[in-house]
């Protein structure tokens, strides 16, 4: 009857801890709320105005996640590609993710026992004091082998150790989406300054052909002062603009090496490892939509990585607050320790160590508060960077279709600016001819030809960089399970 009373409460304490263990006190998790209107503005507002453009939808074949191939860019393509393989950038951080990863397997190792192997020899000899011997006394040197296996373990209550493991599974997969964001990020990049580039050829192909009508200019301005027609001042005023060209096409060449080099880097080489062949740009006409807003939260990654901080943050609070409670570490040792080398592995020289150690600290001048209260302060920041990330989310698709809508209509407006001018520099040279005007008419109408194919080029330009922005702010890419699409769509 005596024995069974220790069973009883032996087997009571063992279903009481691992009641305990099977406890956490961490906060249940969920998502801080946000508001998602139910349709982008810019849509509502441009929804009855695309009656002159017709949708076309990506090829199937097309990855999902190869967004840049809607611009069916054979040279897009390739340098995407280039990109993903070589970009510095991109390799660090694919090495930040595997770092995360090691840690949250250093986490999980917390969940599994420890064990240890050991072999070492002791040599010592002990104060005749302490032995209750005269100083003078001789004592023994004595040495002592051993050889042991350990373990330790905690036993998770009040799951501790649970939400340590949690805390770095959702680090790791927040570092999952800032890796996806960065991809992201230097896939636009490449296709932006892909389009900066040709935008620039596109402009030194019209100062080409200024540079080009400008001699031809001054020559027939030559022969007509060699005749005695024309004054030396419009000579020099001819000189003087043919100059300007060719000085404007030099800067203009300047910043067309620039670009050639941020692109070369972005493609993780040097500069004088890339060439680019001048291309101009050609118009390139794009209508993306948006799709839901509420598709949005599913598809930004730097959304996810946000939402994925804030769920790490969560769980150190239970880490925190663990602290308040019990801990109980389960260690032991079994092994051999004898004397004599020769009998250290003889069955009389074994040794074991088996106990429970259970911790609680009483008194720590509030420290464990402090780490509380600085996990839910580090939880409530999270939150607040979560919903300001959506808020610039939503910004960000709107001034991006705000700016392809606009740019549209921009483009329509500045054709005919262009061609007003093409035919007002036509008619000066003809009365210039003529002895109708005089040379300063046909300057001013050359520049302003000039200057409104320049600010044409620029707009072309302007639409695909802003057509890349656009699939860069909706996540990148389109997914149907989302509710969205994304599409190639040509003027008629």
């Amino acid at each position: 009857m005596n024995t069974i009373k220790p069973l009883k409460s032996a087997s009571s304490l063992l279903m009481l801890l691992l009641v305990l263990a099977g406890c956490s006190v961490a906060p249940t998790y969920e998502r801080a709320e946000v508001t998602t209107p139910t349709a982008y503005k810019e849509v509502l507002a441009n929804s009855s105005n695309s009656s002159n453009w017709k949708e076309a939808q990506p090829s199937e074949e097309v990855a999902r996640g190869d967004w840049w191939k809607i611009f069916a860019d054979d040279s897009l393509n390739e340098m995407e590609t280039q990109a993903m393989a070589a970009n510095q950038n991109l390799k660090a951080a694919a090495a930040r993710l595997k770092q995360s990863r090691a840690l949250r397997q250093d986490a999980r190792a917390g969940l599994f026992p420890q064990v240890n192997a050991g072999l070492g020899a002791n040599r010592g000899r002990a104060a005749p004091a302490s032995q209750g011997l005269p100083d003078n006394a001789r004592m023994p040197t004595s040495t002592t082998y051993n050889a042991q296996l350990g373990a330790s373990y905690e036993l998770d209550l009040f799951g501790r150790v649970a939400s340590i493991v949690d805390a770095a599974t959702a680090d790791t997969q927040k570092n999952e989406a800032l890796f996806q964001s960065v991809q992201l990020a230097l896939q636009a990049d490449v296709a932006q300054a892909y389009f900066l580039l040709r935008e620039l050829d596109a402009e030194q192909a019209l100062y080409a052909a200024t540079v080009e009508l400008r001699s031809k200019t001054l020559k027939l301005v030559q022969t007509r002062f060699n005749e005695g027609d024309i004054s030396e001042l419009d000579l020099a005023r001819a000189t003087a603009e043919l100059a300007t060209a060719q000085s404007e096409s030099l800067g203009l060449a300047r910043s067309r090496a620039v670009a050639e080099h941020a692109l070369a880097v972005l493609l993780g080489k040097t500069p004088a490892e890339f060439n680019f062949q001048p291309r101009p740009l050609s118009r390139i006409a794009v209508n993306i939509p948006a799709g839901l807003p509420s598709a949005l939260l599913e598809r930004r990654p730097d959304i996810a990585a946000a939402e994925r901080s804030m769920a790490a943050a969560n769980a150190r609070i239970g880490v925190a607050r663990s602290a308040f409670f019990p801990r109980l570490d389960i260690t032991g040792a079994a092994g051999y320790e004898s004397a004599s080398l020769g009998d250290l592995l003889n069955w009389s020289s074994h040794t074991f160590l088996l106990g429970p150690l259970l911790s609680m600290p009483l008194f720590d001048g509030g420290r464990r508060q402090a780490s509380v209260d600085r996990a839910g302060a580090v939880y409530e920041e999270d939150v607040a960077n979560y919903r300001q990330t959506v808020l610039n989310a939503f910004k960000e698709v709107e001034d991006n279709l705000a700016d392809l809508r606009i740019l549209r209509d921009q483009t329509q407006a500045q054709d005919n600016a262009v061609q007003a001018a093409e035919r007002a520099a036509k008619l000066s040279h003809v009365q210039y001819r003529e002895g109708s005007v005089s040379y300063l008419n046909v300057i001013d109408a050359d520049r302003t030809v000039l200057q409104q194919q320049r600010v044409a080029a620029q707009l072309d330009g302007a639409r695909a960089k802003s057509a890349v922005s656009l699939i860069r702010a909706i996540g990148g890419g389109w997914d149907k399970r989302s509710g969205s699409e994304t599409h190639m769509a040509k003027a008629d």
